[in-house]
């Protein structure tokens, strides 16, 4: 693997082979997990949905108060990168954007960030999925809250739980019992035949592929109950690794049909409209 570096010594970005990759052992992303970062897919070399991707990461790294981020750098970056692996497709393309150099402690110096952009192999996702829901709860309100940062020890420890139970990923409530979202993906579910996804406001992260089933496929964002889940004759998760994946059981109670037929139009638009347009 060959990595696209900016900041921590390789001024305005290179690429370098994985090997003689290197960050300050003192970086911010290290020590207190002060970054944000996002996951594209790339297909044939190209990036998906990449404009979408960095205008979130802009808004992370503004909300973690990092202040702004190049994101015409980043893009450069990205495509320097996909340029040194050819043969990665479909490709993971992992942007990481840190604090820098750093005290030991949580206060900033406000120097240099540090950027990384390194591509790997995307694994094909399952045809479905069985989900766990785990016994503690994403804080709605919290600092975090909708943004994508690199502080995601939780979230190894939710889907550990999950898959500990037989389950390839970890569902969270929120502090108000609301179904809230997955360690990487967004949750839709069918109730009496409606499509629905819970808001931004109920703490989920603003995911690019929840964003564009709502605008390709439709849907209605509100405040779905725990207790609905068992309601549910239909569910899916979104996300950049998953696309559209249907959910087969919750907890081990079998859905009644994975994909159903709203899960079903949901991928086949998804698919249909993703391959025609790769910068939506």
């Amino acid at each position: 693997m060959r990595i696209w570096i900016a900041g921590a010594g390789y001024g305005t970005g290179r690429v370098v082979d994985e090997s003689e990759a290197r960050i300050p052992v003192l970086d911010h992303g290290v020590t207190v997990g002060d970054g944000v970062f996002e996951t594209v897919k790339s297909v044939g070399g190209q990036p998906f949905a990449l404009t979408r991707h960095l205008r979130r990461l802009a808004r992370s790294a503004r909300g973690l108060g990092l202040g702004e981020v190049d994101l015409d750098l980043i893009r450069d970056g990205v495509r320097q990168a996909l340029a040194a692996n050819p043969d990665t497709d479909p490709g993971r393309v992992r942007i990481t954007v840190t604090g820098g150099p750093g005290p030991l402690g949580s206060e900033r110096t406000g120097g240099e960030l540090t950027a990384v952009v390194a591509v790997g192999p995307f694994a094909r996702p399952a045809p479905t999925v069985d989900v766990a829901v785990v016994p503690w709860s994403r804080n709605e309100k919290g600092a975090l809250s909708g943004l994508k940062t690199t502080s995601y020890a939780e979230n190894v420890l939710a889907l550990d739980h999950a898959r500990r139970r037989g389950a390839g990923e970890a569902i969270f409530a929120n502090t108000a019992g609301n179904l809230c979202e997955g360690t990487g993906s967004n949750v839709f579910v069918v109730l009496d035949g409606r499509l629905v996804t819970p808001p931004l406001s109920a703490g989920p992260l603003a995911g690019i592929t929840r964003e564009l089933v709502l605008e390709w496929v439709g849907g209605v964002e509100e405040d779905v109950p725990m207790a609905a889940l068992s309601e549910a004759t239909e569910a899916f998760l979104t996300s950049t690794g998953r696309d559209v994946q249907p959910i087969r059981a919750v907890d081990g109670r079998a859905l009644p049909e994975a994909p159903g037929p709203v899960t079903a139009e949901a991928m086949r638009v998804f698919a249909e409209r993703s391959a025609a347009d790769m910068d939506p």
